[in-house]
């Protein structure tokens, strides 16, 4: 494989594979950000991957009080789903399960769409007939009574079909010390993007996958080319001064987030150089044969 190289890091001249996806997002606020950033943290738990978890979700970014519908300290969540319906179902539990129990928690449309998915129109049968419909500024917003007062919820929030899942970046290290610096770098540069999401825990993964497996019913199993035990027993993508690796996957609202959120990831990890992070920059990709959207890393070099 040809390389490239900046600040003394090997670029892998590869790119990323992803797919099509569907999203939607919505604004969770709360007396305080510790508050609304618990409710999002909730309800974004277990959704790193739509293979185990029915969706991938996270925080997009946190949102100030002036620019919030209802003048408080919120943050913005995006959902990804592979389909509508997944997408429909997995909001609907989330919310009502992690926001809707969140102390002083009010939920808005975070994002204006092709169609409208429920929010408020799904949770207000909590109710039980006390829940009250109100028309203001040409949106529709529930609310209902709960035990510290009332559950504010916009009626629907939007989707997109537009959305973009699986951007990808492999930092290949001589340690884990030294992988994790890179990946925590980069992850804190993606997160000044605006709709893009890492939905792995602290948005990075260390198991990354290859499609399918020796065992039956695996839809995913072990990136053996980049495990370091196991390399000289398989067809090794690393060479011998590496011993680490971990990925960081991107989900973004549209195609030129993701590009954007690789870019940055990129560079932070070209500043900080191959001594304190990566030796090494690849990409996971399936031939060009899973998905559409291709994230070529020479395309995307500072």
């Amino acid at each position: 494989m040809q390389q490239l190289t900046r600040n003394g890091v090997l670029i892998d001249d590869t790119f990323a594979e992803a797919f099509g996806m569907r999203a939607t997002a919505i604004i969770i606020t709360a007396p305080t950000l510790k508050w609304a950033r618990q409710a999002a943290t909730t309800m974004t738990g277990y959704a790193t991957s739509v293979i185990g978890c029915g969706c991938e979700a996270a925080i997009d970014m946190d949102v100030p009080e002036t620019k919030t519908p209802d003048g408080r300290p919120g943050c913005r969540v995006m959902i990804f789903a592979m389909g509508t319906d997944e997408l429909q179902k997995q909001l609907k539990s989330r919310l009502g399960q992690c926001v809707l129990t969140s102390p002083g928690s009010a939920c808005f449309a975070g994002l204006e769409g092709s169609a409208p998915l429920d929010l408020g129109n799904s949770l207000r049968y909590f109710g039980d007939g006390w829940q009250i419909s109100k028309k203001f500024g040409g949106r529709h917003y529930w609310r209902e009574p709960v035990m510290d007062g009332e559950f504010l919820c916009e009626a629907t929030t939007g989707l997109t079909k537009n959305a973009v899942g699986g951007g990808n970046l492999l930092f290949l290290a001589a340690d884990n010390s030294k992988a994790l610096h890179a990946a925590e770098r980069a992850v804190a540069a993606i997160g000044k993007v605006p709709g893009a999401i890492m939905p792995f825990p602290g948005g990075i993964v260390r198991s990354g996958s290859k499609v399918g497996g020796k065992y039956k019913g695996m839809m995913a199993s072990t990136n053996d080319a980049f495990a370091p035990t196991l390399r000289g027993v398989v067809n090794s993508a690393l060479t011998p001064d590496v011993n680490a690796v971990l990925e960081i996957v991107i989900d973004g609202e549209t195609s030129d987030a993701v590009a954007a959120a690789m870019r940055a990831g990129l560079k932070a990890v070209i500043d900080l150089g191959p001594k304190k992070g990566a030796l090494r920059v690849s990409a996971g990709n399936y031939g060009g044969k899973l998905g559409k959207f291709h994230y070529h890393l020479k395309d995307l070099l500072p």
